[in-house]
C-alpha cells in the first residue's frame, strides 16, 4: 500500500474496530468442487482496488514498517514475490480475509511493527498455499513481533481452507496463535469473535499452534488448569459477554441457519443466555453450495427471523434494515443495541474468492469483487492474474462525490434507496441479479475460450474481460442511480408509463402509528 491508502485504511480501522464477516467453503462443500473464501471489509473508507506485479529482489533487500506508536523497523525481503490483487488474492489462487476480535487489549503491543493487514499482504506475496501462508505469518511474528489486536484470519487455496486466530503477548515478543483446517465437505464463518475453542494438540495435518498458547493464558490468569475444564482459545483470549455475542455470533448463526436449516441452530447462544452451547466451529451444509448460494449468504438482515431488521420500529414505514452508528446506546443506566447484520451499508468492499484446482491458476482463481453494501452490490469477476484493474474501481475520494468512481456510484444507489427501501431495493436487486446471472452464465464460455490460448494470451484475454465487466457494472449503476431518482421523486412513484402515482405507507405501518400514538392522527372524535 502507498502511504495515502495506508492512512485511509488505518483511519477506517480505528473508526470501526470490529467490523467484518468471513465465510470459508471447502471444495467438498461446493457444487463446482472449488474452495471459496468470502471477506466483507466493513468500514467507512473508499478502497482503491490495485494490483502488485511479481518481482525479484536482491540479497540484502528489506522492507520498512512502522509500529502504531511510530517506531520504524526493517523486515527482510525474500528473493521473489508473487503478483497479488489488492491484499486479498495472489496469482497462485491463494486468498485471504479477516475479522478483528480484539480480545485481551492488554496483549496488544503497539510498539511492534507487523499489523494484521501487513501480514495478510506479506503472506500473499510470499506463499503459494494456505499452509505456506500460515508459516509466513507465524514465522514473521516470531521474529519481528505482532503489533495488532486479536484477529481471525481466513486463508484458502484451491485444495485447503484454514482459520488462523492470533493475538499479541503483551510485550513478551512473538504472538499467541492457533490454526485449524476446515474439514473437507464443511464450511465455517467468523464475525469479530474468536471461534476456535478446544483444539487437538497432536494432529499437525489439521491443527497448528504456538508453543506458548496455554502457558501464557495460565500466567495471565485467563485459564486455570486445575478447574477441570478443557482449555479453549476463544474463552481465554476473547472471553464472551452478552453484548459481544449479540454483535458477533448472531451473524455466524444466521450464516449457519441458512446453509444448514435442518440443523436448527438455536439463537440462545448469540442472545447471551447462560449455559447456551456455542455454535460448532465447522458445519456441513445441507446441500453443496453454488456460487449464487455463497453470494446469498452475505446478503442478510435476518430476514424471516425474530430479528428481521425490516420489521421493527426503527425500520420505518418502508422496511429500511439499515441503522446509523453507533449501534448501542444507554438510557437510565440500561444498555441497548440494534442488531448488527451480515449486510451493512457501511461496507467498503467485499469479495468472494473462487479457487479451482482443476484449472490453470490464471483461469481457476477469481476474485468476485464488489463495493459498498453486500445486499445491493454487484459482484463481477476479476481473474487472479490480470495485469490491469477496471478503472472505476481504482479511483475516488471519500470527501468528493464523483460518478466516475464505482464506490460512489454504488453508495449513491444504496443511500438513495433508504428513502423508500422496500420499493427501491426491488429495482436494485433486479439489476444485480441480471448482471451476476449473466457473468455466471458466460463463465464457462469465456474460460473454454481462454483454455485454447497460450498462457500469455489467456492472461491478456482474461484481463480485458475482467476490465470490461467492471466498466459495465459501474456504468449500469450510474444509470440505475439516475433511474431511481427519476422514478422515486418527491414521495411519488412513477409507473411503467412514466405517470406520477401516489403510494402511501403500508397499511401495517399505518396501524402501528395509530397504536403507538393514539389520538394524534384522528380527524374526527
Amino acid at each position: 500500500m502507498n502511504k495515502t491508502v495506508l492512512f485511509l485504511f488505518l483511519s477506517a480501522l480505528w473508526l470501526h474496530a470490529l467490523p467484518c464477516t468471513n465465510i470459508l467453503v471447502t471444495k467438498g462443500a461446493s457444487a463446482d468442487s472449488a474452495t471459496y473464501l468470502v471477506y466483507t471489509n466493513d468500514g467507512e473508507w473508499l478502497y482503491h482496488l490495485d494490483r502488485t506485479a511479481a518481482a525479484d529482489h536482491k540479497p540484502g533487500d528489506s522492507l520498512t514498517y512502522n509500529s502504531l506508536s511510530g517506531k520504524e523497523f526493517r523486515i527482510h525481503q525474500v528473493p521473489h514475490t508473487y503478483a497479488i490483487i489488492g491484499f486479498q488474492m495472489n496469482e497462485h489462487q491463494l486468498a485471504i480475509g479477516e475479522t478483528t476480535f480484539e480480545g485481551r487489549v492488554e496483549l496488544w503491543d503497539k510498539d511492534l511493527p507487523l499489523k494484521y493487514w501487513d501480514l495478510m499482504r506479506l503472506a500473499l506475496l510470499r506463499a503459494k498455499t494456505a499452509r505456506e501462508a500460515i508459516e509466513v505469518i507465524t514465522s514473521l511474528v516470531e521474529v519481528y513481533g505482532y503489533g495488532s489486536e486479536g484477529e481471525s484470519i481466513s486463508i484458502a487455496d484451491p485444495n485447503e481452507s484454514w482459520l488462523l486466530e492470533i493475538i499479541g503477548t503483551g510485550g513478551k515478543g512473538g504472538a499467541v496463535w492457533v490454526a485449524r483446517r476446515v474439514p473437507d465437505g464443511y464450511i465455517t464463518a467468523h464475525a469479530n469473535h474468536a471461534r476456535i475453542g478446544t483444539f487437538p494438540t497432536d494432529d499437525p495435518d489439521n491443527c497448528l499452534y504456538a508453543e506458548n498458547i496455554i502457558d501464557l493464558a495460565i500466567e495471565k490468569g485467563y485459564y486455570d488448569p486445575n478447574s477441570g475444564e478443557p482449555f479453549r482459545f476463544n474463552d481465554a483470549y476473547d472471553p464472551p459477554s452478552p453484548e459481544h455475542l449479540k454483535y458477533t455470533e448472531t451473524r455466524v448463526w444466521s450464516i449457519f441457519r441458512r446453509a444448514a436449516p435442518s440443523q436448527e441452530f438455536s439463537p440462545d447462544y448469540h442472545r447471551g443466555k447462560a449455559g447456551a452451547k456455542p455454535y460448532p466451529l465447522f458445519i456441513r451444509p445441507d446441500k453443496k453450495l453454488a456460487l449464487q448460494d455463497i453470494f446469498a449468504l452475505v446478503r442478510d438482515h435476518y430476514e424471516g427471523t425474530a430479528f428481521d431488521m425490516r420489521q421493527d420500529l426503527s425500520a420505518g414505514g418502508f422496511g429500511n434494515p439499515n441503522r446509523p452508528r453507533p449501534l448501542d446506546w444507554e438510557i437510565d443506566g440500561k444498555k441497548y443495541s440494534w442488531e448488527r447484520p451480515v449486510s451493512t451499508y457501511n461496507t467498503a468492499f467485499s469479495y468472494v474468492a473462487q479457487m479451482r484446482p482443476y484449472l490453470p491458476d490464471e483461469i481457476g482463481g477469481i476474485a468476485w469483487f464488489g463495493v459498498d453494501d453486500t445486499y445491493t452490490t454487484c459482484y463481477f469477476p476479476v481473474y487472479c492474474k490480470v495485469t490491469e484493474i477496471s478503472e472505476p474501481f481504482t479511483k475516488g475520494d471519500i470527501n468528493r462525490y464523483s460518478r466516475e468512481s464505482a464506490w460512489w456510484a454504488f453508495n449513491f444507489v444504496a443511500n438513495y434507496a433508504m428513502i423508500r427501501y422496500s420499493d427501491m431495493v426491488k429495482d436494485i436487486r433486479k439489476q444485480q441479479s441480471q448482471l451476476e446471472n449473466l457473468f455466471i452464465a458466460q463463465q464457462v464460455l469465456i474460460e473454454n475460450e481462454a483454455l485454447l490460448l497460450s498462457r500469455e494470451e489467456r492472461i491478456q484475454f482474461l484481463t480485458n474481460y475482467s476490465y470490461n465487466m467492471g466498466k459495465i457494472v459501474h456504468q449500469k449503476w450510474v444509470e440505475l442511480g439516475d433511474f431511481l431518482v427519476t422514478k422515486y421523486n418527491d414521495g411519488y412513484v412513477k409507473d411503467s408509463a412514466g405517470r406520477v402515482r401516489s403510494k402511501p405507507y403500508p397499511e401495517a405501518w399505518l396501524k402501528k402509528a395509530v397504536e403507538l400514538e393514539p389520538g394524534r392522527y384522528n380527524i374526527e372524535e
